[in-house]
């Protein structure tokens, strides 16, 4: 069993009109180490006492490199009745929960050879890009790939981390954003925005069995449909990696 430790909140605020971003602290002090694309798990109980838990990309922007860092970020989506809602819509800056991990393989590849990376996201599956950045800014560096980042919402309000990806595209070549927006365009629509699905988009970007990795991550008939569209275009199935979001009460 993985070793369980305590979080202390210390900061947070409202990234959308139902989703909050925290920032924790070890409570104990210890360092954490983790790998952009990882998971953490917050351990609580019901009210009637049964534990559960529930899982949280990591969205801190570190070194990506092993070095520990001291805040751990995650962004949470309110779900209506949803216990984990109960709990991280009420803590308080102070308070202490507990977590465990960090857990996945949803990361970039040492091995990867590619020549363009597709990813892809929805709602707060958007958080592990936000935490590979620095990552994204060496492997373009150094191998002069491409990075396209996919990432779907309904409207303006929810595009999460939207001022982190829009700087990151202006100081670092071979990095596109688009935002694909379902119900309503920007206020001020920018000329790599598209209306609709991501699906669209990644047609639009014709993928490449040869140079292409794709990284799916968010609502799961999004990561169904792409992982379909992707394969059909030619992709092998280890060049497509998923990590699947899915709202718990």
């Amino acid at each position: 069993m993985a070793e369980q430790f305590p979080l202390r909140l210390v900061s947070s605020y409202m990234l959308a009109p139902s989703v909050r971003h925290l920032v924790f602290e070890r409570a104990d002090d210890q360092p954490f180490v983790f790998v952009p694309g990882q998971f953490l798990q917050i351990h609580f109980h019901y009210s009637d006492g049964k534990p559960t838990k529930r899982s949280y990309s990591i969205a801190t922007v570190g070194a990506g490199d092993g070095t520990p860092i001291r805040q751990i970020e995650i962004a949470v989506s309110y779900v209506d009745g949803g216990a984990a809602t109960a709990l991280l819509g009420n803590l308080q800056h102070g308070d202490t929960i507990t977590a465990s991990g960090p857990y996945g393989r949803f990361c970039l590849l040492d091995a990867d050879a590619n020549q363009r990376y597709l990813l892809v996201g929805t709602g707060t599956g958007i958080t592990p890009y936000r935490a590979m950045l620095p990552q994204l800014r060496r492997v373009i560096a150094e191998r002069q790939c491409e990075v396209v980042l996919i990432f779907g919402a309904r409207n303006e309000q929810e595009l999460l981390y939207d001022a982190d990806f829009s700087a990151f595209e202006q100081q670092v070549p071979g990095f596109r954003y688009h935002a694909c927006l379902s119900r309503a365009a920007r206020a001020q629509p920018r000329t790599q925005d598209r209306n609709g699905h991501v699906q669209g988009l990644l047609k639009e970007l014709v993928p490449s069995p040869q140079g292409d990795i794709a990284y799916l991550c968010g609502n799961p008939n999004m990561v169904d449909e792409a992982f379909t569209l992707l394969k059909e275009a030619g992709l092998a199935v280890p060049h497509i990696r998923r990590e699947k979001y899915v709202s718990s009460k």
